[in-house]
């Protein structure tokens, strides 16, 4: 029935924008690089000892504890108190273990036994439970403030010591990060108690999910308090994203704003992190090896040589984090480099005039520093471009000033250039080092290794190359391309009229080399200069690379640089660089940044078809199937203008006053646009899926009904069609009042499952009975035929009521099939509150241990006599203890 209210044409739109949907959603949660994480072990068997906090602390947070970890005899000597080291407290996320540890704990120990434990850090861990904070925002408070309880806690614990730590680093893992920046908003809270934090996978911008109203005041206190005291917030904040791979918490909601000049907060994604450049999803970004060895290195640079604590210099802070975190230069962290060195010693001076040069390092037995005068070059050259593939830390390039052949000191150039993959690279333009004579190369004596170091000057403009990006409308049947037939080895491709997370596309490399024997290899790196999202691609050349071209964050508006693809490349190889539309990455982009919306644009579909039901039932007396009104009235242009012209008016000063004064919510568009969220059309194509899915699930709940009424008569047969169709019933008051008492007593989602499923209790009860009536009929027709002495009258009358109770049983049949429709989607949303509470219905052991005495005595005044009433007793306390232990 509900197939055959729909028209072909419309069941092949539902079925192209299922395709479409899942094009989508398999760009979403498949269409990413693989995991290239390497796993963290331990050496020794981890342990995690309990701290004891203050009896009045315990009793107040019953269901949360503090740990250390330690491995082996680490674990053994600390398990006697107080500590002597430096203090950093892990706060796990969303249905998150405080054993997640171990990864960052276990490697930061394997750091200290390597200097002779000079410096150790001591890794806490809170446990929360496991509580799914990220579906129900009501724990997010007391988290915060059990945190604050721990801080000082393990401050205690170090007391006495020569060099006792006055604050702690943290590190939080998803909405675990959010609590740390909690921490500021409590009113007791001193900001010195933390130095440093470092959030991984967080969501700050806002909740993924705004399920309730909890966790979205609870994201608008934080925010606020961060905005309105961004220039007393000295705290130092790291932020880390997962990039593509984390599709629980996208990229972009992890970028903390930048509130001011002075600001001390950095945001960047795993796949641009020096010595990591991998994405990592939402639970591997704790273990990933790369990751969290960039992070302790950090950590190790951070200590304060005086205080053998973290540094409380802010700008050492941040120079640390730059430098593990945004660009490596390939040398150890100094927090005053010596800018000029001394080139001394027995070496060879070799003058290289060529304006391109490579040298192949093989077994050197002495120094050599290749010198490249400047003067000639800077006529006809704009820049020079050196790389080597050596990648030791020691400098390697400098500069001498006013210098004929050689020099016995030298700028080192070597704290500008960057680390990558498989070489170490420097850029420099000419006219920025008007003092410098010579450009130096220092290659050292090596005995077993082989190198290469290449050189070469070049115009800009030779090297720049413009690529307009396809049309958003191509839909990938139109491309763009570019050659490269020179012989140069670095080029940057500017991607023209790309800046909007709306745009996807695919980037072809194509490489073709001659009389090449080895393998070589090139490097190709997204830059997105507002955001540090930059992401590598190593390629084997010859080859044919694809590159995803997509944006965590759009491009500000008062942003004149563009994205720009660098490519690294050999001087024996033609690359040809090719890019068109993806159009199924577009529409990942839309599910990936509005799919959270899908709920509300479903019910606005449902909605609109139930009103359509109303009106028809009062017009004409009759209810249409849901599918027929869905197709009549679900119709964008009934919503959207309404939306936009709200929107357009509250850049109204009165209007936006009106609107502040009857107390009316900020409008979703607006903040939407906050976030450079707004996709042309996006709320169309939102609309489309919306009603999309309002269509299936109605086919799905029709025929769910069906299927539970056919399984009903099996069981029980309903006798006749009931004289009172409506779902209303004398006991709806006694009902309600159990539904009141089971949402005070239990939780209101609870009570929500349950009015549903006697709803569809009754539902399924009217379509068995009658589907129970339509098989009746049609037997009395034939019994009919045979009585016909009867008078005509009785006959027709007779049958008119039949007809008239059949059609007023089917239209409540259509308008309850709607309703439940609309209630499917409120049981939904509703269900993170109730798995919430399920899963911390393990509390409710501790009452269930009171309920044996009161049951022990009723047993014995109710059972006494009426032995049939024992059991009844035995199983209330036998059924809770059983479901605490399930959950």
């Amino acid at each position: 029935m509900f197939l055959h209210s729909v028209n072909l044409w419309n069941l092949a739109f539902y079925a192209l924008m299922v395709f479409m949907a899942t094009l989508g959603l398999w760009d979403v949660f498949f269409g990413f690089e693989e995991n290239k994480c390497s796993m963290s072990y331990m050496f020794e068997y981890p342990e995690y000892q309990k701290i004891e906090l203050p009896k009045k602390l315990a009793k107040r947070y019953p269901a949360y504890e503090l740990y250390l970890y330690g491995e082996g005899s680490y674990a053994e000597e600390h398990k006697i108190l107080p500590l002597t080291g430096i203090p950093v407290l892990f706060l796990p996320g969303n249905a998150g273990s405080y054993k997640q540890v171990r990864s960052v704990g276990s490697i930061a120990l394997r750091k200290a036994e390597d200097i002779d434990f000079k410096y150790h850090f001591d890794f806490f861990s809170v446990n929360f439970n496991e509580e799914l904070v990220a579906l129900y925002g009501g724990s997010l408070q007391k988290q915060t403030k059990f945190v604050h309880e721990c801080i000082k806690t393990i401050l205690k614990l170090y007391k006495g010591q020569e060099f006792a730590p006055k604050s702690v680093a943290i590190i939080g893992h998803s909405m675990g990060g959010l609590v740390a920046r909690a921490l500021l908003t409590l009113k007791n809270f001193k900001q010195d108690l933390i130095n440093l934090l470092i959030t991984q996978a967080t969501p700050h911008v806002a909740p993924v999910l705004p399920l309730d109203r909890f966790i979205t005041d609870f994201y608008m206190t934080v925010n606020n308090y961060w905005i309105l005291n961004a220039r007393h917030i000295n705290l130092t904040t790291l932020s880390v994203a997962g990039g593509f791979r984390d599709y629980q918490v996208r990229s972009g909601l992890t970028f903390l704003p930048k509130l001011s000049h002075h600001t001390s907060a950095l945001s960047v994604v795993s796949s641009a992190v020096p010595k990591t450049w991998v994405s990592t999803d939402h639970l591997s970004i704790v273990w990933c090896k790369q990751l969290q060895l960039t992070t302790i290195r950090a950590f190790f640079d951070l200590i304060d040589a005086d205080t053998k604590q973290i540094t409380q210099n802010p700008k050492k802070k941040l120079s640390v984090l730059n430098h593990h975190f945004i660009r490596h230069p390939a040398k150890h962290f100094e927090e005053n480099p010596a800018i000029i060195s001394d080139l001394t010693g027995t070496s060879m001076w070799v003058p290289v005039k060529v304006s391109k040069w490579t040298y192949v390092a093989y077994n050197e037995s002495d120094k050599i520093y290749f010198t490249f005068p400047l003067a000639n070059h800077r006529k006809i050259y704009t820049h020079v471009y050196c790389q080597s593939t050596m990648l030791d830390t020691n400098s390697w390039i400098f500069g001498c000033i006013n210098s004929t052949s050689m020099c016995r000191q030298g700028i080192d150039l070597s704290w500008k250039a960057e680390l990558l993959p498989t070489i170490k690279s420097l850029t420099l333009r000419l006219q920025d080092y008007p003092s410098l004579s010579h450009l130096v190369v220092y290659v050292p004596s090596i005995h077993g290794s082989k190198f290469v170091v290449d050189c070469e000057f070049f115009k800009k403009e030779t090297r720049t190359i413009q690529l307009p990006v396809t049309h958003l409308f191509s839909f990938g049947l139109s491309s763009r391309k570019v050659l490269l037939n020179t012989s140069g080895l670095f080029y940057n491709i500017e991607l023209l009229n790309f800046g909007q997370i709306y745009q996807a596309f695919k980037i072809n490399v194509v490489s073709k080399c001659s009389g090449v024997k080895e393998e070589i290899t090139s490097i190709y790196k997204l830059h997105i200069p507002w955001s540090y999202e930059d992401s590598l691609t190593i390629a084997q050349v010859p080859s044919s690379t694809e590159i995803s071209l997509k944006l965590h964050i759009a491009q500000p508006e008062n942003e004149s640089q563009v994205a720009l693809l660098k490519m690294y490349t050999s001087s024996d190889c033609q690359y040809e660089v090719t890019v068109k539309t993806s159009f199924s990455q577009i529409l990942g982009q839309v599910v990936r940044f509005h799919g959270g919306a899908l709920p509300a644009y479903v019910t606005s579909s449902i909605l609109l078809a139930y009103g359509g039901q109303l009106y028809s039932l009062f017009s004409t007396g009759h209810c249409l199937e849901y599918a027929t009104m869905l197709d009549k009235q679900a119709k964008p242009y009934k919503v959207d203008p309404f939306v936009l012209m709200i929107k357009f008016l509250l850049g109204y000063k009165w209007f936006k006053e009106l609107w502040d004064v009857l107390l009316l919510p900020e409008l979703d568009a607006i903040v939407l646009t906050s976030q450079s969220m707004c996709f042309p059309l996006v709320s169309l194509i939102l609309f489309l899926f919306g009603t999309c899915t309002a269509y299936w699930g109605g086919l799905l709940s029709s025929t769910s009904v069906r299927l539970l009424s056919s399984l009903w008569l099996a069981l029980k047969r309903p006798p006749e069609l009931p004289k009172d169709i409506k779902m209303i019933s004398l006991d709806l008051p006694f009902l309600t009042i159990v539904l009141i008492i089971v949402s005070w007593t239990t939780c209101g989602a609870f009570a929500i499952l349950l009015t549903y499923l006697y709803y569809v209790f009754k539902i399924v009860h009217l379509q068995a009975s009658l589907a129970t009536f339509k098989n009746s009929q049609t037997v009395n027709l034939k019994h009919s035929r045979r009585n016909e002495k009867k008078s005509n009258h009785h006959k027709d009358s007779t049958v008119h009521y039949l007809h008239l109770s059949a059609n007023d049983a089917e239209d409540s049949l259509r308008m309850h099939n709607t309703v439940i429709n609309l209630l499917t989607w409120i049981v939904l949303l509703s269900m993170p509150s109730l798995i919430y509470w399920l899963k911390n219905l393990s509390k409710l052991l501790k009452t269930t241990s009171q309920f044996p005495l009161p049951l022990a005595v009723g047993v014995i005044a109710f059972g006494s006599a009426h032995l049939y009433r024992v059991p009844c007793f035995v199983f209330i306390p036998l059924l809770l203890h059983a479901l605490c232990n399930f959950m």
